[in-house]
């Protein structure tokens, strides 16, 4: 069994599929343990890390929650909100009266129109899956320059790292700011050289993070950065 910190080669597992011995170990997210043996219940790679035996899912929809940060793209414009594709299974509403400025009714689109990138937040989700967004709050604000790019889910965690210790890396390794959403999109900021070297291991993530550690990612930008010094 593969060890998530090692950055080995890791197993493609299915449904209903032994995947080893459970003695000694936890059982994590895509994992049950049957007598001694861990039996997979999704389709992923199978991770070890900690002494948890886990499965990163080859594919993962966005779930809202409260409280997730979140970059979203206006999708429609009405008199008092806005619809917002949040790269999930439902648009969020962002209505005029959690924006960051005093809109008049009718005047919406002044503010924020079709096409426009926001930094928000889930304020609610609802029992109907209706996802109300705020834009009152520190940071939260329209991104009128930069470029948003798109990694899996599953793999956001890797990105940031434990304390964000891999974000922070990236971000000095690239000289950008780029803000990490819950929902998938990562805006990035920066000079040409360094969007297209925090693209290059945000693409990275997404075709190899079964086989690649963030870490050697990191560590491939940062002595290319050094070779170019």
């Amino acid at each position: 069994m593969s060890q998530g910190q090692t950055g080995a080669e890791q197993r493609l597992v299915t449904p209903g599929m032994a995947v080893g011995p459970s003695t000694g170990k936890r059982a994590g997210s895509g994992i049950i343990a049957t007598e001694d043996t861990f039996i997979a219940t999704q389709l992923g790679w199978l991770r070890e890390l900690n002494n948890t035996v886990s499965i990163d899912p080859i594919n993962a929809a966005y779930m809202p929650r409260s409280g997730d940060l979140v970059v979203g793209i206006v999708a429609e414009v009405r008199n008092n909100l806005w619809f917002m594709n949040i790269n999930g299974s439902f648009q969020g509403l962002l209505p005029m009266s959690l924006a960051p400025w005093k809109v008049e009714f009718g005047a919406a689109r002044q503010h924020m129109d079709v096409g426009d990138v926001v930094l928000a937040r889930v304020q609610e989700v609802d029992e109907c899956h209706n996802v109300v967004l705020t834009m009152k709050g520190v940071g939260l604000r329209r991104l009128n320059q930069g470029t948003v790019e798109s990694i899996p889910v599953q793999h956001i965690d890797r990105v940031r790292g434990a304390n964000n210790e891999r974000l922070q890396r990236l971000r000095d390794a690239t000289d950008c700011r780029i803000m990490v959403g819950e929902n998938g999109r990562v805006w990035i900021d920066g000079s040409a050289d360094g969007v297209s070297l925090a693209r290059h291991a945000l693409h990275a993530v997404s075709k190899e993070a079964h086989s690649k550690d963030m870490d050697e990612i990191l560590n491939e930008i940062e002595n290319k950065k050094k070779g170019d010094a």
